[in-house]
């Protein structure tokens, strides 16, 4: 692993459980994946493969649960360690990642090799997009937009844009963006918004700026916060790079506020280390920070250990019960478990507020 990745990981073990198979259903949970902002009992979709994956636009779903729920519709028949890989790659969990890609080319069903190549390489140009490693990511997103079929084709498109234009490749750039316009449907506001944070990437000056005020206002109105984040991001770099520091970082400060909050590591970590250029401090979002439970959130894991119930606890705090299930998965999520049961082994001291 690059010793300049900020997100720091621990060892994880793959275990498969099979779950309701009496029921004529199997539910897949892989333990030690990075999926604990799901709350066990949320809403959810059942896709074609049988993995289970939260309601895209649900209020209980995060940015990230909703960009990976999208993008598992729009390819239909996944691989069941898609989703898990994909949320590594956006979480920037490179090791997990690195097992999850193998795991889905060796488990490829026969004459589904190249579609799972493809489907590992755009999750791999994520990742590498991600830590700023962009002739990796040129390489991944190549082998994910020779798959013109697949349902993630024009976000494949876009990786390969951000990380050609960022390796000095133009015209591999440019070639991927004429690709893109000709796939991205009319109307679509969040392919259009993606169109255009890729030709601003590509443009110099007032063209430059007008594609990414473009691309903010598309991503705003299809309500895709990631991804206009995402151009909020590359805006904000731009920005700085063009001597603008104050209108930087008011791009960069929502673009660090909204991949941290989602999980997106190491876009979050690459955000963080803009606004430090511009002068500017912002918190790194490391293990010694993102773990630790907020005064409401200890109290209400400690409730929940002590065995109350969702309703229960929010008739004591005088909050509804779906707060009480939001701050539990952010609890899960932080300490690395993946349900109420589990709360009871978790050390004391770990259930105490900063």
């Amino acid at each position: 692993m690059s010793s300049s990745q900020a997100v720091t990981e621990k060892p994880t073990e793959l275990r498969l459980d099979y779950k309701d198979i009496a029921a004529g259903r199997i539910v897949i949970l892989i333990h030690g994946l990075p999926t604990a902002d799901v709350a066990p009992d949320g809403p959810r979709t059942t896709g074609a493969n049988g993995a289970s994956s939260p309601r895209a636009g649900d209020p209980s779903a995060s940015p990230l649960n909703d960009e990976v729920a999208a993008l598992a519709d729009a390819i239909g028949d996944a691989p069941v360690l898609f989703t898990p890989l994909l949320l590594a790659a956006w979480r920037g969990r490179e090791v997990l990642a690195s097992e999850l890609v193998a795991a889905t080319v060796e488990g490829a069903a026969p004459g589904e090799a190249g579609r799972a190549a493809a489907l590992a390489d755009y999750a791999k140009a994520v990742l590498c997009n991600g830590f700023g490693r962009y002739e990796e990511a040129l390489v991944a997103a190549q082998g994910a937009c020779a798959w013109e079929d697949l349902g993630l084709f024009d976000r494949a498109c876009a990786e390969l844009v951000e990380a050609a234009a960022r390796s000095g490749r133009a015209s591999v750039a440019a070639d991927a963006l004429r690709r893109l316009e000709q796939t991205t449907r009319p109307g679509a506001e969040d392919g259009l918004g993606a169109w255009a944070r890729s030709a601003g990437l590509l443009s110099d000056g007032p063209a430059a700026e007008a594609f990414y005020r473009e691309a903010l206002e598309r991503f705003d109105r299809a309500r895709a916060p990631l991804q206009l984040a995402r151009a909020q991001l590359v805006y904000g770099e731009w920005l700085r790079r063009e001597n603008r520091r104050i209108d930087a970082r008011e791009q960069l400060r929502a673009a660090h506020a909204t991949l941290g909050q989602a999980g997106a590591g190491a876009f979050a970590e690459r955000a963080r280390r803009e606004l430090l250029a511009t002068g500017e401090t912002a918190r790194r979002r490391s293990d010694e920070t993102r773990d630790v439970l907020t005064p409401q959130e200890a109290q209400i894991a400690r409730l929940a250990r002590d065995g109350f119930s969702n309703p229960e606890i929010g008739a004591q705090l005088f909050i509804s019960h779906r707060t009480v299930q939001y701050h539990l998965r952010k609890v899960f999520a932080k300490l690395e478990i993946s349900s109420r049961n589990q709360l009871g082994r978790v050390p004391a001291s770990s259930l105490q507020s900063t």
